[in-house]
């Protein structure tokens, strides 16, 4: 994944962590909601100041927008089984998501 792209999904996931739609932050930035737009598919990039106009508005360090979070999204799955290969840790979740469900089936019906 490239620099820009990795700013792009940050930039998105951040504002939507925020709830701010891409109106909104454009009427914050004092700019218009295309440009916004632009940013979020990679057609334009912002200078460093709207960087740090939209990290403030974001409420984050500017920096974060370059941070590649893809590493540090491991799943449950790889945390809980990380000896494990992924297939198996899958197949586990799995049987145990059925075995619940069975178990809250049961305490249903007795109540």
């Amino acid at each position: 994944m490239t620099l820009k792209q990795i700013f792009i999904n940050n930039m998105k996931d951040f504002r939507k962590k925020e709830g701010i739609s891409q109106m909104k932050l454009a009427e914050f930035c004092n700019t218009s909601p295309t440009y916004i737009g632009e940013i979020e598919v990679g057609k334009k990039f912002p200078s460093m100041e709207m960087i740090e106009k939209i990290a403030s508005i974001l409420r984050i360090e500017p920096y974060h927008f370059f941070i590649d979070r893809t590493a540090e999204t491991n799943t449950e799955n790889e945390k809980a089984y990380p000896k494990l290969p992924k297939s198996m840790q899958n197949e586990i979740i799995s049987k145990l998501n059925l075995s619940m469900n069975d178990i809250i089936k049961e305490i249903i019906t007795e109540y």
